[in-house]
């Protein structure tokens, strides 16, 4: 159950985030059961940790197959959240869930890094995106004003900052996860512990990774308002709600 940084992902025309149904099926009803019923006097140890992360296995293919995009950041989560289930259910050493919950933010924070060695850049796709911003708008005004060299620069310095976020996070799981998982894999308090784990790598790693995120796209935006002169308002993608285009094209 790896914590990662909040990002912004695409997302099928009409799907509106549900934050605090995913914070419910991701991470509450999985960190309750795993902590209140692990024991001979609830559902077992074993039953107790497969029906937990059926939850968020569920929710997440759910939300994959449902909106028809493919997503690496929620296919990643989908896969930690099967290798919890393996470590647990095959009894193996506590040391490999602390590796695994490193491993998954490393592995993004590693493919941030290479991506700027592409055509195709991840910020362009989690911050920097279509879906967030006016790219077309931007790129105009910056090559009017002869900027896009200078604007591709301080791009690559927010990717490098995109990056550490995803290794912020990877090193704050490792420690987290050594601290609080000591108990070996299979028993009811390994199951407890995991449930702790869950809950408080949100406030612990997923809070501040979410501001480390703010901060830069507060950095972007005000690259960008420094090099073309547009407001916030003039530079994201608005979307008219549905039945408000219907009323208009009618």
């Amino acid at each position: 159950m790896t914590n990662t940084p909040a990002t912004s992902t695409l997302t099928s025309p009409g799907h509106k985030p549900r934050p605090l149904v995913d914070l419910l099926f991701s991470i509450i009803i999985p960190s309750l059961i795993l902590m209140k019923f692990s024991g001979d006097n609830g559902l077992g140890t074993s039953p107790a940790l497969i029906v937990a992360l059926a939850f968020p296995v569920s929710w997440g293919l759910y939300e994959l197959l449902k909106h028809r995009k493919f997503n690496f950041i929620a296919l990643l989560g989908l896969i930690s959240v099967l290798l919890t289930g393996g470590i647990g259910l095959l009894q193996l050493d506590p040391q490999w869930l602390a590796v695994k919950e490193a491993a998954i933010p490393g592995l993004i924070g590693i493919a941030v890094l290479v991506s700027t060695r592409t055509r195709y850049p991840l910020i362009k796709t989690l911050l920097y995106s279509p879906a967030v911003m006016d790219i077309g708008k931007i790129k105009q005004r910056l090559e009017n004003l002869g900027n896009t060299a200078a604007f591709e620069g301080h791009l690559l310095n927010a990717t490098y900052l995109l990056g550490s976020t995803f290794f912020f996070s990877a090193v704050m799981n490792y420690i987290l996860a050594k601290w609080i998982v000591t108990s070996p894999a299979g028993s009811a308090a390994f199951n407890e512990e995991l449930g702790r784990l869950t809950l408080l790598s949100y406030p612990v790693i997923a809070i501040p990774s979410m501001l480390m995120m703010l901060a830069i796209f507060y950095y972007l935006w005000r690259m960008i308002h420094g090099m073309t002169g547009f407001t916030l308002e003039e530079i994201l993608v608005s979307r008219r709600p549905q039945n408000e285009h219907d009323n208009v094209s009618s």
